[in-house]
């Protein structure tokens, strides 16, 4: 009589183990997603990218995605090489670009992952300069330029060297700073000191109590022990990089949109389509980890509909 009552609460206990043991296997949130995704390209979209991966990882332990940095440009080689499923790219796409990738029969789209804004930086010992005109920005930097001295660059500053670091050539930064401030994406001039990290820039501004650098708003933030991040005067009046100044783009002309570009290929394997969804689905969150402007819920919308479209 005792053998037959504990044989079906036996069964109870057995089934009620494996009930909890299932429940703890969705609350750890496992995934049967495997494959991989490989991304390359910007160094200011790099860290973005790579909290997006983090994120995903967890919650996709069989993907392997991995985030490169080797510039805009450099990643868009690559990228129309069909050597990567991912380009990061801190501007848009540029026509040698287009032509390399439809060469290779490469397709893709631009997909809005946040908004940046370029950031001055100098020396944290500068008490003089809390703001700089977008004409001694350019006084500074355009091609031929030789000022090297803070009162060269206005006659109240003191007689104090300036040493420059920013990004180098294959730097969507890079091009997009020229653009603004010189008129022409090339347009530089050659004697500071470049670099694609910007681990670089930042040791390099910290490094002399002159020197002065330029970098996406993120690193500024991330460095704000290391590096002072001062204002720019477009025409309005001295403006300070925040996430309102730059989604409101009153923080001009230096505020600018953050994309991926995402191969059509690339997104009819589902690792990749799942990580670019989860990208878009959770750029609030993984704009704010890693010290970036959140889209607006327009730019949103848009990002959606685009990934929407390339994705069929």
């Amino acid at each position: 009589m005792r053998s037959r009552l504990l044989f079906p609460v036996a069964l109870v206990v057995l089934a009620s183990a494996l009930f909890m043991a299932a429940c703890g296997d969705d609350s750890s949130g496992g995934s049967n997603l495997s494959g991989s995704v490989k991304v390359d390209g910007s160094s200011t979209v790099g860290p973005l990218t790579e909290a997006a991966a983090e994120n995903f990882r967890s919650e996709n332990p069989d993907v392997k995605a991995t985030v490169g940095i080797s510039g805009t440009g450099g990643g868009f080689e690559k990228f129309c090489a069909g050597e990567t499923d991912i380009n990061d790219a801190s501007r848009e796409i540029e026509k040698e670009e287009i032509d390399a990738c439809k060469k290779n029969n490469i397709g893709y789209g631009p997909i809005l992952v946040a908004n940046d804004g370029l950031a001055v930086v100098v020396n944290p010992e500068n008490d003089w300069a809390d703001c700089l005109t977008t004409a001694e920005l350019k006084k500074l930097w355009e091609p031929g330029s030789e000022v090297n001295n803070w009162n060269q660059v206005r006659s109240s500053f003191p007689d104090e060297k300036i040493e420059l670091f920013g990004p180098g050539t294959d730097s969507g930064t890079f091009e997009y700073f020229n653009e603004a401030i010189n008129g022409d994406k090339a347009a530089t001039r050659k004697d500071y000191s470049p670099s694609e990290d910007d681990n670089v820039t930042v040791q390099g501004v910290s490094g002399g109590k002159g020197n002065l650098g330029y970098f996406g708003l993120s690193y500024a933030i991330a460095n704000k022990d290391k590096v002072k991040t001062i204002q720019v005067d477009g025409g309005d009046g001295c403006v300070a990089p925040t996430t309102q100044t730059v989604q409101d783009k009153s923080y001009k002309p230096l505020s600018r949109p953050l994309f991926i570009y995402p191969s059509t290929d690339a997104l009819k394997r589902d690792a990749v389509k799942s990580f670019v969804q989860y990208y878009v689905d959770n750029h609030d969150e993984i704009a704010k980890q890693a010290q970036f402007v959140p889209l607006t819920s327009e730019q949103n919308q848009t990002a959606k509909d685009e990934l929407a479209k390339l994705a069929g």
